[in-house]
């Protein structure tokens, strides 16, 4: 009379194996189920096949997440007038008390991905489709974490007074099986680049950096990077990087190993009193673009054709106010733009602050104009 419920407890059992075998080959890149926990959501990058890493700088931490967006070529224009306040609306708050910290497009679906904070330091993942914004859900899902080495103590500061915590993410990017962070540790020479692989192992690579700071006039390894991109310049791998009061920076892939300090090649002063705060890469006519947006100037364009004929590297102070040096960039017609990123090379997608205040998410939709 036993044998049908031993019957019925063996296929149970091999049901359930089952489940987990065909959970464990949807999830990729050795994700696991589960709820991340995430203090803040401060940096976003794309890694291959929608995966979304989540720079968490209270946490030291990078979340990978797996989107699950579904393939899309088709970009949706996107024009929202004074999206601060909707969300502030979704979230039950005003918009004095939120911030946009970064925003990202997923290359594989062509959604858009917004990190927001609320007044008492609350994250929130949202995502766009269409028009219509949506809450990331965070619990129950396929992810992987990695918690960088040497950051800074929670309560470590500078000698200002300033949380240091806070730069251990500065940016996020990814390229050829790694994750890509910049921000600053706890060693001594603290302008900190991790080349991470994944899917995520215990091997962490990280170097430290030190640029000439053209506008300070001085050498300088405790200022994070800002914004980087990475490109190839005459036929090798380099990181591109930009730093506050506006040193722009090249540094060779190759040389970013395990346990190196790497000195990088200052190409251009773009000014002092201000904050670089996106950059990203376009094309045109077979021609490739950087995009930068700013704090404190209207959006830069610099023509690669230009990195790649800079021959040596900026050495001297460039200390008057504003002055410029080295590679050569226009000023584009935008002001005010927050944040930016690159849908393809028509379009781009642009969080700005327009003339009348109103904080407006909006899609280029003939970004080549403006690459003239």
């Amino acid at each position: 009379m036993k044998k049908p419920a031993v019957i019925f407890g063996v296929c149970a059992l091999i049901a359930a194996l089952a489940a987990f075998t065909f959970r464990a080959e949807e999830s990729p890149y050795k994700l696991k189920l589960g709820t991340p926990e995430i203090k803040s959501i401060t940096s976003l990058a794309f890694g291959p096949d929608g995966i979304l890493f989540i720079g968490d700088s209270k946490g030291a931490s990078v979340i990978a997440l797996n989107t699950k967006d579904a393939a899309n070529a088709e970009i949706q224009p996107v024009n929202i007038e004074g999206i601060d306040k909707k969300l502030a609306g979704m979230l039950g708050t005003t918009a004095d008390n939120l911030s946009i910290l970064d925003i990202a497009v997923n290359p594989i679906s062509k959604k858009i991905y917004l990190a927001a904070q609320s007044g008492d330091g609350t994250p929130v993942l949202l995502c766009m489709e269409g028009e219509n914004i949506k809450p990331v859900a965070l619990k129950d899902v396929e992810f992987d974490i990695v918690v960088l080495n040497n950051s800074p103590a929670e309560d470590a500061k500078d000698g200002r007074g300033r949380p240091l915590r806070v730069s251990s993410i500065s940016d996020l990017g990814y390229a050829d099986g790694k994750l890509l962070v910049s921000g600053l540790s706890n060693q001594e020479f603290s302008s900190t680049f991790r080349s991470i692989p994944f899917p995520f192992t215990d091997k962490q690579d990280y170097a430290s950096l030190e640029i000439f700071h053209a506008a300070h006039g001085r050498y300088e390894t405790t200022s994070p990077i800002k914004t980087f991109t990475t490109a190839e310049v005459n036929g090798k791998e380099y990181l591109i990087a930009s730093y506050t009061c506006t040193p722009l920076v090249l540094f060779p892939l190759d040389e970013l190993k395990a346990g190196t300090h790497v000195k990088g090649r200052t190409i251009a002063e773009m000014g002092s009193g201000n904050q670089p705060l996106d950059l990203v890469s376009m094309e045109k006519d077979g021609k490739s673009y950087l995009v930068m947006s700013n704090s404190n100037r209207p959006v830069f364009r610099v023509n690669f054709d230009d990195i790649e004929s800079f021959e040596g590297s900026l050495t001297e102070p460039v200390t008057a106010n504003f002055a410029t040096d080295g590679v050569d960039f226009v000023s584009m017609p935008m002001t005010n733009v927050l944040q930016l990123d690159k849908m393809n090379d028509d379009t781009m997608v642009i969080l700005q602050r327009r003339s009348n205040g109103s904080l407006d998410l909006w899609t280029t939709e003939k970004a080549q104009h403006l690459l003239r």
